[in-house]
């Protein structure tokens, strides 16, 4: 798990700097020049700037997404590919409240001090100091930066992540007793985080974009729709798709493991309940039919 939220971590850091670099004087010529540059630039540590948000949220977003997810399939009733869709968003846009913030802090964390070993000004000392600085200056609004596109982002990226996984775990045939269970978990999970990025990437450029405005002290949009003018007057539709390999580089892994996780986790419980209740259930005894007692003579 630590192994591939490093993954995570470092695949994300790549994937914010090439989607908020300036393409007039741009630092990275592409994914592995961005991590080349990272490290000769900023050490190992530079891979790892805002480390402190994922850490804190990660694992109750998960447990939101996986607990609404299953309740909104239980209200639902039948398991179709259309409602674990609607399943999924209902999901994605309730887990948004945590990770808005989480990834606003995650993103300013990343973008101070770039290209600099040792940054000589730091505006923020960690992602909770972030969040507060931002709070001071801005308010709720501030910690709130880039919701609606994350809204637009999850809602719908959430829903095809459930209904891929879903569609390709039915098609796979994924039964517990099929001996390669595990590898068509893993690829089904991978393909769904894959295809559910794919959906929602050009919303996550310009999430991205508006997070990251004013880090320098200047901010350069005015909202969503000058962040799109702006971005495909200067860079062309090529703008949203920066950053892309390296984000499918992490999607594969993370979410294969996360998912087949899950759902062993969840076999595996429901295992131990049906044998609890088989345990509980009280054993028939056979009844032996009453033989007539013989009355007592009057003689």
């Amino acid at each position: 798990k630590c192994f591939l939220l490093s993954c995570h971590l470092v695949a994300f850091d790549m994937e914010v700097r090439l989607q908020v670099q300036n393409v007039d004087k741009p630092l990275y010529r592409g994914t592995y020049h961005c991590f080349q540059s990272i490290i000769r630039q900023e050490s190992m540590l530079g891979l790892y700037k805002g480390i402190g948000s994922p850490m804190l949220g990660l694992t109750f977003i998960n447990a939101i997404v996986f607990g609404v997810q299953g309740n909104a399939m239980r209200k639902l009733g039948r398991d179709t590919p259309l409602n674990q869709f609607l399943a999924g968003a209902s999901a994605g846009a309730i887990q948004c409240v945590i990770c808005c913030p989480m990834e606003l802090a995650k993103t300013r964390m990343q973008m101070q001090g770039t290209g600099e070993k040792k940054s000589k000004r730091k505006m923020y000392k960690n992602s909770v100091d972030c969040l507060v600085r931002i709070y001071r200056k801005e308010g709720i609004r501030g910690i709130n930066r880039g919701m609606v596109t994350t809204l637009i982002r999850e809602t719908p990226g959430f829903g095809v992540y459930f209904m891929t996984y879903d569609i390709l775990t039915r098609s796979l045939g994924c039964e517990p007793e099929d001996p390669y269970m595990i590898p068509k978990l893993l690829f089904a999970g991978g393909m769904s985080g894959i295809a559910s990025w794919i959906s929602t990437y050009p919303v996550d450029v310009i999430k991205s974009r508006l997070q990251a405005d004013g880090v320098g002290g200047v901010s350069k949009y005015s909202g969503i729709m000058d962040c799109i003018r702006q971005s495909v007057q200067k860079e062309g539709l090529r703008v949203f798709t920066r950053g892309l390999m390296s984000t499918l580089l992490r999607a594969f892994p993370v979410n294969a493991t996360t998912f087949a996780t899950v759902t062993l986790f969840l076999m595996y419980m429901r295992e131990g309940e049906e044998c609890c209740i088989q345990e509980c259930e009280p054993q028939a005894v056979p009844l032996q039919p009453l033989q007539p007692q013989a009355q007592p003579s009057s003689m």
